[in-house]
């Protein structure tokens, strides 16, 4: 098959989307300045919200439908990638909104950007209810992440891609085999895939999409959305990662997720040396069988080596903190530390 150099392919799974189903066709349809096709795909749907598009979006030649051989958003994409004709995949969700430019905004970026595999974007989150603090922390911290490095940086913090804004160049996804299917998300274990294939991700600069929370999203309601799911996959491509390649680790934090974390890298045969506290009550003391140290002494720490310090504090506020510790001891960032929370 000969696929068109300038055509964006936009993947969009359908299940039970509802009344937001319209405006996201509809925010595809009106992009601007682009070679485009939407493929839709219906992955078992049983609100007729397809049926019930408005006529004049599906006499619209750009779009084209598909019923999933599969079941889920997965199986759903392999179906709608079998049909695609472009040289670039976007991802697009049926309850979001993309904003007339994202399209352009994002193939420009990779035009400009050969070295970059996979562009995201810059997201609004909107509700029919009031958006709560946290999930504005969530925005806030995704759209500060741009750059490649600051990608890769927090990569294992928490996904620093928005699914549905989500625009590859063909043969990067072709190299990821698109997504797969396992324990925890398949979009968080997609970019965690990438980085370890050596595959850079970017977002150009402005927003791009409004992205909708609701009670139906799959993050509330999906179990592989749970954040025990989620340490798992960080624990497992950290396992095999060059961060731990031939090193220790040493955990700052001896909470529920630093201790969790500790349990999860054990079972993958990584070697952790200590626990590090702040807390003087906890300092000296034993946490699964290791040492518990003050961050202060870790230069002086004998057994650590070139371990990999670990940051797995989920307090708000407590890694910017961290990190400023870390770095006024001279440590660096992604070479001698990186968080995980």
């Amino acid at each position: 098959m000969t696929h068109l150099a300038s055509l964006i392919s936009v993947l969009m799974p359908v299940h039970n989307a509802g009344i937001y189903l319209a405006e996201a066709v509809t925010s595809i349809l009106k992009q601007k300045d682009v070679l485009f096709e939407l493929i839709l795909i219906d992955d078992h749907s049983t609100d007729n919200a397809i049926e019930n598009l408005p006529a004049e979006l599906t006499r619209d030649e750009r779009l084209s439908f598909f019923s999933s051989d599969g079941h889920g958003v997965v199986a759903a994409m392999k179906t709608g990638f079998l049909q695609a004709q472009g040289m670039y995949i976007a991802r697009m969700d049926a309850d979001d909104i993309s904003l007339p430019k994202r399209l352009y905004k994002q193939l420009n970026y990779l035009q400009k950007n050969p070295e970059i595999g996979i562009a995201g974007g810059q997201i609004k989150i909107i509700s029919d209810f009031a958006v709560g603090e946290g999930f504005r922390l969530y925005e806030q911290w995704l759209n500060q992440l741009c750059l490649p490095e600051d990608i890769e940086r927090e990569l294992f913090i928490e996904s620093p891609i928005p699914n549905p804004t989500a625009f590859f160049r063909r043969e990067s996804y072709e190299l990821l085999d698109g997504y797969q299917d396992p324990e925890w998300a398949e979009d968080y274990d997609m970019w965690l895939r990438a980085h370890a294939l050596g595959i850079k991700m970017g977002k150009p600069e402005g927003v791009l999409l409004h992205w909708r929370d609701h009670e139906q999203r799959l993050t509330h309601r999906d179990s592989r959305y749970d954040n025990k799911l989620f340490m798992q996959a960080k624990a497992y491509y950290l396992a095999s990662s060059h961060h731990l390649q031939h090193r220790k680790a040493i955990i700052w934090g001896t909470g529920p997720t630093g201790v969790y974390l500790y349990d999860v890298l054990v079972k993958l045969n990584v070697e952790v040396d200590a626990f590090i506290e702040v807390n003087p009550n906890r300092v000296g003391g034993i946490k699964r069988g290791l040492p518990v140290i003050h961050f202060s002494g870790i230069n002086q720490y004998t057994d650590n080596n070139n371990a990999l310090i670990i940051g797995a504090v989920g307090a708000r506020g407590a890694r910017a903190e961290m990190r400023q510790a870390l770095l006024d001891m001279g440590k660096e960032e992604g070479t001698d530390f990186l968080f995980a929370a």
